[in-house]
């Protein structure tokens, strides 16, 4: 007898599930179907489970196809699922090519084709409105974008933009996404909403194109490099009524929250001063983050982070910003800057480079105490409260999965559905930003406000 084994979280059971426990049924004699725990589905990430695990149980067995249901609970269980039953043939998606080569060692391992244009995002995104996503670019952060989409409920990744027509057709044929454009005015014709993952100085042109055709907007920070277009944009989306949303995942993770929350509760009294790093090494110098014209450098690539947490913690009208950078010579950018602001009653230093390294943590200093926030802080996951009285020190733990744009992505949805106000990342903080990294590149050009080293 030849036993076959497969799992999935089957909510909102469709036809794409029901052909793959036929053929995995066609494979074998008896078919052991796993069905995702509830638990398990949220340790993992995955954000767009609507059904109960009773409810997705009962859609397994409804379709006659299952020989035996059991329930995934735990990491490794696949593993010792596949040796308690003596299974020869382990069966998946090909969405997940390579993942569970591993399993080879137990048994034989089967990729299936999906069914194309049928998913369980498709049938949410119909029952919430939200039918169609389009990306712009075809670059590392819209294949990590495609990825994380996987784990949030109402969203369709179903078009591609780009300027390489064959490169843009590879992507999306990796990908199976159903269409590829080079033109813009097509590619808006068919979407309800964009996600923008191009180079910095393109995305003003591209958010004011996709708001002037009614679209929502989630756009890769920084959105963009002046203060006015930045307000021009968020003016203009409010007259569209359409959302705009820049992309920032340290945001809208869910322990980066509850560190603001816990810093601004007066746990740690009166904040005094926020330093905040990120820093990274990045070899290759004919990537855009090295190219002047693309608005590449240390500041504009990642900024952002550090200027999210000052914002959120110390406000949006420092008196005064001061810049410290390294240049490099070969390419005219900044490869590492510090840049140190004055509040009516705080400090703060963020420091960025893309050619130097440093601990990347972020301490949060108070009257009372001080928050610690180690490496990677923007992947927030874990932070501690500590006092001059050890004993009373504090530790806070939550989960930051995958790349992380899945909670940004599944807020830009929530915003889609309910328009309410983003508290996250408010229009004003990122105008806030906007300006700062103006102020920064007006300082590079006019040698005012900067010392350059």
């Amino acid at each position: 007898m030849t036993t076959v084994i497969t799992y999935g979280t089957f909510d909102l059971l469709h036809t794409g599930h029901i052909n793959i426990l036929k053929r995995a049924k066609e494979m074998g004699d008896f078919l052991i179907v796993g069905v995702t725990a509830d638990k398990y589905d949220r340790e993992r990430g995955k954000l767009n489970v609507q059904q109960s695990l009773s409810e997705r149980i009962d859609n397994v067995k409804q379709t006659g196809l299952a020989d035996k249901i059991i329930v995934e609970e735990y990491v490794g269980q696949k593993a010792d699922d596949i040796q308690k039953y003596n299974v020869d043939k382990f069966v998946i998606g090909s969405d997940w090519i390579g993942k569970f080569d591993w399993l080879q060692q137990y048994c034989d391992v089967v990729y299936l084709p999906r069914t194309q244009g049928v998913s369980s995002t498709l049938l949410r995104n119909q029952k919430n409105g939200i039918l169609k996503m389009g990306i712009v670019g075809n670059g590392r952060i819209a294949s990590r974008f495609i990825t994380e989409s996987k784990y949030v409920s109402g969203i369709e990744v179903s078009a591609i933009l780009g300027k390489n027509a064959d490169h843009v057709k590879k992507f999306a044929d990796k990908f199976q996404i159903n269409e590829n454009f080079t033109d813009l005015n097509a590619f808006l014709d068919v979407v309800d909403a964009v996600y923008i993952a191009t180079p910095h100085v393109t995305h003003y042109d591209y958010i004011k194109q996709a708001i002037l055709h009614k679209k929502h907007v989630l756009c890769e920070k920084p959105m963009v490099l002046s203060k006015d277009q930045a307000q021009e944009l968020y003016d203009l989306a409010k007259q569209n009524d359409v959302v705009l949303f820049e992309a920032i995942k340290t945001a809208y993770a869910p322990c980066f929250a509850q560190l603001i929350g816990v810093a601004k509760s007066g746990t740690i009294g009166i904040i005094k001063n926020v330093v905040a790093t990120f820093t990274k090494i990045i070899p290759d110098k004919t990537l855009r983050e090295w190219d002047k014209n693309l608005g590449g450098g240390a500041f504009n690539e990642l900024a952002s982070y550090p200027l999210l947490a000052i914002t959120k913690l110390l406000g949006t009208e420092p008196k005064h910003i001061h810049f410290t950078s390294f240049l490099d010579k070969d390419t005219n950018v900044d490869y590492m800057t510090r840049a140190d602001f004055v509040f009516n009653n705080a400090v703060a230093t963020a420091t960025v480079a893309i050619g130097a390294k440093q601990e990347g943590s972020m301490v949060i200093a108070g009257t009372n105490g001080y928050i610690y926030v180690p490496a990677p802080w923007w992947k927030t996951e874990y932070f501690e409260v500590r006092f001059e009285d050890a004993s009373k020190n504090m530790k806070y733990f939550s989960r930051f999965d995958g790349d992380g744009l899945r909670y940004e992505l599944a807020d830009f949805l929530a915003l889609l559905r309910t328009k309410s106000m983003n508290y996250k990342l408010s229009g004003a903080e990122s105008i806030f930003m906007a300006d700062v990294l103006e102020k920064f590149n007006t300082a590079l050009r006019t040698s005012e406000n900067i010392d350059i080293l």
